[in-house]
This record gives C-alpha cells, sequence and structure tokens, in this order.
C-alpha cells in the first residue's frame, strides 16, 4: 500500500471515529438536564417575584409586534418578508427558545450530513408554510460511481426545477440582479438598492425549495467513506487530454450533466472554468491544484471528489469551492494539509441552491472575503471540517452565516482552531472604532429589506481561539438567529480582531460592539460552551446582551470562565430585551460593567406599558468574583424587579 493510499485510509478512519453520525447515534429530543434545570429556575424566580403576568405581558408584546409584520402589514421599516416560521416562535417564547437552541445544536452536531439539510431545510420554513419531511431512506445504486452521476445529474435538474414557479422574465431578472443585490461590502445589513433588492427578495421567495433539498441530501451522501474508499478503484481508460487539465486523465465518464473527470495519483491543476462541459472530478491522490470552479447559472451543478494528498484550491470568482449562485456545489477532501483562497460566496456557500465543502483530515487554511465558510442566502451553505487544527480567516459574513431564506454552517468536529473575522470592512457606526464582522454563528436580515435566516458555529473539540468585529460570535441581527457552540476546550473569544485582515497592524482601534451571545432588533443569539476553562470578552453591546425585543443566552456548563463586558456588563437588556447567562459550575470571573442590568422602562416602546426587559445571570457553584459588591451565595434585583442576579 503506497504512502498516499495509507493516508487516505487513515483519514476516513479517523472521520468515522470522530463523527458520531456515520454511526447512525441518535440525540435526544429534550434539553440537557443541567439547561432544564436553569430554565425551571427562570420560571421559580419570576413566581417568586410575581412577575408572571408581567413577563406574560412582554410576551404578548413581542407576539404583537410580530403580528404587527406578518401576513402582508407592516410597521414601520419591518415586514415579514422572508421570515422564518422557527425564528418567529423563537421570539415569542424566549425562555422555552433556550432549550430549543441546545437540542438544535446538540442534534446538528451528531446528525450525519444528509440528516444536517433536512434539519437545515426544517428550519428554513417561512412563515405560514411547512416544509414536507424528507424520505430518510437514500435509493441504493448499484455502484458508488452510479451514485456519484445520479447526484450530479439530481442537482443539475434541480438547479432548474427550484426556478419553475418563476416565470422566463422572472428567472433572467432573478440571475441578473441576484449577486449585486445580495452583496454588501459596507456593513453587512444593508442592501445596495431597496427597491431591486425587495423585488430579488420577493423573487427567491418563489423558489421551490424541495428539489434543492432532495439534490442536497444526495449531495451529502457522497461523503461516505465508504463510498469514497471504493471510488480510489475506478478502472483506468484510454482517453484524450482535456482541455484545461495539466497532468494525467484515467478515465471520462459521461452523464447528462456533463462529463466526470478522473485523474491520476500524481499532481495535477484543474483549471475547472477552462474545462467546458466538466460537471466532476474525482482525484485519487496526488498534491493537486484547483482553480476557480464557479457554480451558477452556465454550470449549475458541480461535484469534486479528492482523495488524498496536500491540495491548494484558489479563485476569485464568487461561486466557488463548495459555493454556489443559483446552483448546486459539493467538494470533498479526504486527507492532506489543505489550503483554500477565495473571494466571495465560496467555500461552503450559496446564494440560491446549496454549498457544501467537506474537508476530513489535516490542518486546513481557509482564507476569503465575505459570504464565506458556511453560509446560505435562499438555500444552505456548510463547511464541514473533520480533523486537524484549523486555521478560518473571513472579513465579513463567514463562518456560519445564515441570511435571508438561508442557513449556513461551519462545523469543526476536533482539533485546536483560529477562527478570524472581520479586519477589512468599515464598521457601522460612527461613533466608536471597529470593522465589520457579522459573522461566527450569526444571523443577518437586511434591515428594511428581508428578514434574516440561521447561522451556526459548531466547534467538537480542542483549545480554539475566536477573534472577530462587529456583530460576530453567537448572535442576531433583524428577525434572524444565530448559534455558537464549542463542546469542550479551554477557549478564548478575545473580542475584536487583533491585525488587520491582510495580518498587518490595524488601522482603527480595537473595538467588538455587539459580540459574544447578543440579540439586535428582533434577533435571537445563544452561545453554548458545554465545558473548559473560558474567556468571553466583548467592549459593548457583548456578552449576553439583549437590544430591541432580541434573545440573548449564554450557557457554561463547566469550567473555571471568565467573562468581560466593560461596555454594558454581562447579561443586560434593554428596549424589551431578554438576557440570560448561565453557568453551570467552576470558578468563574464576571469583569467589566455592573452585571444583570434590566432597564426598568423601554426607550423604544414608551407607549406600551407591558413593554419589559428581563435579565437573569445565574451561577449555580464554585467562588465566583463579581463587581458592583456582588457577593456569592446572594440574589439581587437589578434596574428593576425583572433584573435577576443569582449566585448559588
Amino acid at each position: 500500500m503506497n504512502s498516499q493510499r495509507t493516508t487516505r485510509v487513515a483519514a476516513i478512519c479517523l472521520l468515522v471515529v470522530l463523527l458520531p453520525s456515520m454511526r447512525g447515534e441518535k440525540n435526544s429530543d429534550e434539553p440537557l438536564p443541567a439547561v432544564k434545570q436553569f430554565m425551571d429556575e427562570m420560571w421559580r424566580g419570576l413566581r417568586e417575584r410575581k412577575l408572571e403576568e408581567a413577563f406574560k405581558g412582554s410576551e404578548e408584546f413581542f407576539a404583537d409586534r410580530l403580528d404587527a409584520s406578518s401576513g402582508g402589514r407592516t410597521f414601520k421599516d419591518k415586514t415579514d418578508l422572508c421570515r422564518l416560521a422557527w425564528v418567529d416562535q423563537l421570539l415569542r417564547h424566549p425562555i422555552e427558545a433556550i432549550g430549543k437552541g441546545d437540542v438544535f445544536t446538540r442534534q446538528l452536531h451528531e446528525a450525519s450530513l444528509p440528516a444536517i439539510t433536512d434539519i437545515a431545510f426544517e428550519k428554513l420554513a417561512p412563515l405560514g408554510k411547512l416544509t414536507p419531511a424528507m424520505n430518510q431512506d437514500l435509493r441504493q445504486m448499484e455502484t458508488p460511481l452510479e451514485q456519484v452521476v445520479s447526484a450530479i445529474e439530481q442537482a443539475d435538474a434541480a438547479a432548474r426545477a427550484t426556478l419553475a414557479p418563476l416565470t422566463d422574465a422572472e428567472r433572467a431578472e432573478l440571475r441578473a440582479e441576484i449577486y449585486k443585490q445580495t452583496t454588501d461590502c459596507k456593513n453587512g445589513h444593508r442592501a445596495p438598492s431597496k427597491e431591486k433588492a425587495l423585488r430579488v427578495y420577493t423573487l427567491l421567495t418563489k423558489m421551490d425549495m424541495q428539489p434543492i433539498h432532495r439534490a442536497a441530501r444526495s449531495l451529502a451522501a457522497l461523503a461516505d467513506p465508504k463510498l469514497l474508499e471504493a471510488l480510489s478503484h475506478i478502472p483506468a481508460q484510454q482517453v484524450q487530454p482535456i482541455q484545461g487539465v495539466k497532468g494525467s486523465i484515467t478515465a471520462v465518464i459521461e452523464t447528462k450533466a456533463g462529463k466526470i473527470i478522473v485523474g491520476g495519483t500524481e499532481a495535477n491543476e484543474y483549471a475547472l472554468d477552462e474545462m467546458d462541459g466538466v460537471c466532476g472530478v474525482i482525484d485519487p491522490g496526488g498534491n493537486d491544484t484547483y482553480i476557480e470552479g464557479s457554480v451558477g447559472d452556465k454550470r449549475p451543478a458541480l461535484v469534486i471528489l479528492d482523495l488524498a494528498g496536500n491540495d491548494t484550491y484558489r479563485g476569485e470568482k464568487p461561486g466557488i469551492q463548495g459555493g454556489a449562485i443559483l446552483g448546486l456545489s459539493l467538494l470533498v477532501d479526504v486527507a492532506g494539509d489543505d489550503v483554500y483562497e477565495a473571494h466571495d460566496v465560496a467555500q461552503g456557500s450559496c446564494v440560491g441552491g446549496a454549498g457544501i465543502l467537506v474537508d476530513m483530515a489535516g490542518n486546513d487554511k481557509y482564507r476569503a472575503y465575505r459570504r464565506v465558510q458556511g453560509q446560505g442566502v435562499a438555500g444552505i451553505g456548510i463547511l464541514a471540517d473533520v480533523a486537524g487544527n484549523d486555521d478560518y480567516r473571513a472579513a465579513m459574513l463567514g463562518q456560519g452565516v445564515g441570511g435571508p431564506l438561508g442557513f449556513g454552517l461551519l462545523a469543526d468536529q476536533a482539533g485546536a482552531d483560529h477562527y478570524y473575522a472581520g479586519g477589512l470592512y468599515p464598521g457601522p457606526y460612527d461613533d466608536s472604532p471597529g470593522y465589520a464582522g457579522f459573522s461566527q454563528g450569526v444571523g443577518v436580515g437586511r434591515r428594511g429589506t428581508a428578514n434574516g435566516g440561521i447561522g451556526v458555529l459548531l466547534d467538537g473539540g480542542g483549545d480554539d481561539v475566536y477573534e472577530a468585529d462587529y456583530f460576530s460570535t453567537a448572535g442576531a441581527y433583524w428577525f434572524a438567529a444565530g448559534f455558537l457552540r464549542d463542546f469542550g476546550g479551554n477557549d478564548q473569544r478575545v473580542g475584536s480582531t487583533r491585525t488587520a485582515f491582510d495580518g498587518l497592524e490595524r488601522k482603527v482601534g480595537r473595538f467588538l460592539r455587539y459580540g459574544c451571545g447578543f440579540g439586535c432588533h428582533y434577533g435571537v443569539g445563544m452561545m453554548f460552551d458545554d465545558e473548559g476553562d473560558d474567556s468571553t470578552f466583548a467592549d459593548f453591546g457583548g456578552v449576553g446582551f439583549a437590544w430591541d425585543m432580541s434573545v440573548a443566552v449564554i450557557w457554561d456548563g463547566k469550567g473555571n470562565d471568565h467573562y468581560d463586558s466593560p461596555g454594558h456588563g454581562v447579561a443586560g437588556a434593554y428596549n424589551n430585551g431578554f438576557s440570560a447567562v448561565l453557568d453551570g459550575g467552576g470558578s468563574d470571573v464576571y469583569a467589566g460593567a455592573p452585571p444583570a442590568m434590566a432597564e426598568a422602562q423601554s426607550e423604544y416602546h414608551r407607549e406600551h406599558p407591558t413593554a419589559k426587559s428581563f435579565t437573569f445571570l445565574m451561577d449555580w457553584q464554585g467562588a465566583d468574583q463579581y463587581p458592583d459588591k456582588l457577593e456569592n451565595s446572594h440574589s439581587y434585583e437589578r434596574g428593576w424587579a425583572g433584573g435577576f442576579f443569582m449566585d448559588r
């Protein structure tokens, strides 16, 4: 057995060990007992302070504002365009939402890749619509190669079928405007042209997502280790050279969607956009280079399966490296220390459709500018990295981001990883320094244009470092939901990026505004950390901060943790916000401004007497340190009776 084959088999074995999903393990539909205990204690605290009716009134006000902007109704700049039913339910019931967020993130972590697509599309159901359950039984093909062919052909057909409800004129209009009107390089949450963007998002709501769902599930099944191992034994053929390929080609398979190229075991170079009519590449080994590979109108489906080698993927066009614009794309790299370099809509990203990148082993480097590394608009974008100490670098809208009608997931199973997001584009506020981020488990809507989606970042273990700029790290903005869960390791969430995107000195001062468990303007942000001695910092409006009809939650299972929020304090809620910071064990330090502050009277919603803010800071074990002369083993009212500080 040669060294490349040994590396490949080792990587596949590692995948089976690390990924419980491949063994078919199931997760409970109930919250963890430790999470449920905190939820019960919140209700008990409300009863003891006789605040049940006040809390119910706050929930009713949430519901009233949501109802006032649904069913075609509007108030001010709020509409129901692209609003997701699940996000709507989370906003209506904040305490119950904590349990749902716990279950959701654990189920994603333990699910197979095909099952993840089911969960994603279920959560993408708009208001008033249900997503039919997908048949869990994948069609069995006679051979692994036939399964690859079938999945590519299905993806190619789905890219067209999903637009069938639109007229020819509408399809042409959407293709012409979708990239420009969903791209924002200025601040991350505004559309370039409100009128044109409204039209684009309205057209996206007409798409039939069922063909995309079915095809994405079939593509996801191609990441099965046994199937990938079998593909390394495709018999060689006598073939002619292919334009755009440097290196040997051992087979060409004709399909209804185009040609699948099978490369040799040495180093190959694939200039994918020069390879006319090619819809797939299977490469058994070698240190290969993949250039561009855009997926869209001209090539609606592309699959790359690289089975071994230290590979390089690079390009500047949007829709590459498991990225797609109104199409479907899958990139699977089985083994090797790989480098991914791109600009926009790349590395497991989509704008209309599905984009999936799976890297199974190696210490990998991901670098791209915006809408990358698990980002979705009108579809799903998934980046799954199974093993290795990986480095993720994005400038904006990356690392688990859900835009309108979108689901974005970055799932890293193991390793000491580094997540960097920001350092390039100007921040959205003139009164404080900083860059825009909108990354790392964040849901983002387009204010005044379209509601946001669901963004998730999951890390299975390892001592990780997170650094990001404005609106990043477990948060949401504008009718959206964002989640970050780290299952183990001593992690550092250091606040704003420490250098500029290019690695040089920042041109503006370090400042993180909205970060580390936040909700802003009808957003739901949740951060779960199961164990480890962790540190979490945000300058202003962070570390469990809810602003204006939003929900912010941090749950930490155990460990000696350090929380620091000099701007508003740990766990703050204003303008009918709901904030909860829940720590289950360890000797913890809470630093910064006075914590657990709940605004007594809403500034934004004074005309509504039931518009109350609630906070819960609960720490159950350990010798903890607090500012503002707060003591262990005490309970306090903070701001008003709806501000709960409880230490046991």
